[in-house]
């Protein structure tokens, strides 16, 4: 969430937060701006939600969804600046951070890079929270070996490969509601997902990610917090 650039905005923030429970706030890189990163958090926090850093590439063209050779001491540095300057208007709410996501394709860079997770991990353990990402892959066994708080994601606005990776689109598109609500309840009720091939992969999750630059993602976000209540009993 957040992810605007002064009146340039690519999100539906104010209807999600209606059916969210914790929101991933962009800390300026690929998207967010120091007003849009205050009025975001502002806005969860009155939502009671919970807020977890979104550190991105910096790469505002591109909307950090293009991949940069980055080593290990960059990507610590990249993830510790914006993590930290979440973590000020975050004080200034008092409100405490919730966790670390990597956004786009820093989220995939750290998947396959032991060292460069190591890096987000050592910013985790700065300040003491936990870190999202996908289950199996490099996220969780590092974070596991560090002895990180790791949740696991499952993401219904977005295709899979058969062989378990997210298929990243440059320009996000709509996801038809109906797609989204059986991609929903095929991970609460039998804990898979579809590949693009038709394959069932088993996926490991605490956290239904849903994004706000997708078009229809309040019809989206409606859908799962419905399937959420009718499989769970959770409101």
């Amino acid at each position: 969430m957040g992810e605007a650039v002064g009146i340039h905005s690519f999100g539906h923030d104010d209807a999600l937060l209606e059916v969210i429970d914790t929101a991933n706030v962009a800390c300026g890189f690929h998207a967010g701006d120091p007003t849009g990163i205050r009025e975001t958090v502002q806005k969860a926090a009155n939502a009671g939600i919970t807020i977890g850093a979104h550190p991105g590439l910096p790469d505002l063209i591109g909307f950090g969804r293009r991949v940069m050779a980055l080593d290990a001491d960059e990507t610590r540095d990249i993830v510790r600046y914006q993590v930290g300057a979440l973590v000020g208007f975050l004080q200034a709410e008092g409100v405490e951070l919730d966790h670390i996501k990597p956004h786009g394709s820093l989220y995939g860079m750290v998947a396959r890079d032991e060292s460069l997770m190591h890096a987000v991990c050592d910013v985790a353990e700065q300040y003491g929270v936990g870190v999202f990402g996908m289950a199996g892959t490099t996220h969780q066994r590092v974070a596991d070996e560090r002895g990180v708080p790791f949740t696991g994601e499952v993401y219904v606005d977005l295709g899979y490969r058969a062989d378990g990776s997210l298929i990243i689109v440059r320009r996000p598109r709509a996801t038809p509601v109906d797609l989204a609500t059986e991609r929903a309840r095929l991970a609460v009720t039998e804990g898979v997902v579809l590949a693009d091939t038709g394959d069932r992969i088993p996926v490991q999750f605490d956290s239904i990610c849903v994004h706000s630059d997708t078009p229809n993602a309040t019809d989206v976000g409606r859908a799962v917090r419905e399937v959420l209540n009718t499989q769970t009993g959770s409101g």
